[in-house]
């Protein structure tokens, strides 16, 4: 869910007259982190051999964002559950 379906703002630096670092987070900088690597020049370099943007591609589009969210919180339910049995 966080790599592919949920967006992230990614800053903008720039340095002001006193040299001091300015961020900005610009909407046209809002994308996932998979968005990101694929915008990066390069990006191929970065991946492991056996894997490919296509492949990526496939995982991303593979279900809606909205779907990815439920199955993350039936996940994270299901984690602190077993937490919870153990510990009490």
């Amino acid at each position: 869910y966080v790599n592919y379906h949920r967006p992230c703002f990614f800053a903008e630096v720039k340095i002001d007259a006193k040299g001091k670092q300015r961020k900005r987070y610009p909407y046209k900088n809002m994308m996932t982190p998979y968005e990101k690597l694929r915008s990066l020049p390069g990006a191929e370099n970065y991946l492991k051999p056996e894997c490919s943007f296509q492949l990526l591609d496939t995982i991303a589009k593979g279900i809606t964002d909205n779907q990815a969210a439920e199955q993350m919180n039936a996940a994270k339910s299901k984690l602190f559950q077993t937490i919870t049995e153990r510990t009490g």
